[in-house]
């Protein structure tokens, strides 16, 4: 799942480099809202397996 977030912050630093301004802001925001994203499902995951285990 973090592929995707990953694939997008490449996306927005090739466009950045490209001088692609608006799709480089897009693709890293898009990036960064998955990041966060993934990193709940992972924190929830975690917390479940807790609760499974006791």
């Amino acid at each position: 799942m973090l592929y995707y977030a990953l694939v997008f912050l490449v996306v927005a630093i090739i466009a950045g480099v490209l001088g692609f301004g608006g799709i480089a802001g897009a693709s890293a925001g898009i990036a960064q809202i998955l990041f966060f994203l993934f990193l709940a499902f992972l924190v929830i995951s975690l917390i479940a397996g807790l609760f499974r285990r006791a």
